[in-house]
């Protein structure tokens, strides 16, 4: 099993989803990873020689930012929003939707599980049966 950028990339695989499991990386990034280093992108993770491995860990330490330091990044730039207090940051501050999304009757990935309001959905004046 290689480890790339402190992860284990998964045997059986072909390489070129195998690096997806690197935060930062994605297909496109993928295949232009595998263009650039030369390697057979539906080679099998577990059939790279160490060469091509070596290749594959120096061009991703050296040219793309992935893993601790692309979500330390992210997270500093979702601090200096809140910290300015744009409307991006307040959305982030309240864990709402930041994108335009509704949220009256979903967004519940961000708001959490539901929260039964008191007098909610019974009329006043009318009877329980």
């Amino acid at each position: 099993m290689a480890r790339i950028a402190g992860v284990d990339i998964p045997k059986n695989k072909q390489i070129k989803y195998a690096l997806q499991y690197i935060h930062g990386i994605g297909l496109a990034f993928s295949q232009k990873i595998l263009e650039q280093t030369g390697i057979n992108p539906a080679t099998k993770s577990d059939d790279l020689t160490e060469a091509e491995n070596s290749r594959l860990r120096e061009l991703i330490d050296h040219e793309y930012r992935v893993e601790g330091e692309l979500r330390k990044e992210v997270n500093l730039n979702i601090k200096r929003l809140i910290d300015i207090g744009s409307y991006r940051g307040l959305r982030h501050r309240r864990n709402l939707p930041v994108r335009g999304q509704k949220t009256r009757t979903n967004a519940r990935t961000r708001k959490g599980v539901k929260k039964t309001v008191a007098g909610r959905g019974q009329k006043r004046g009318m009877a329980k049966t």
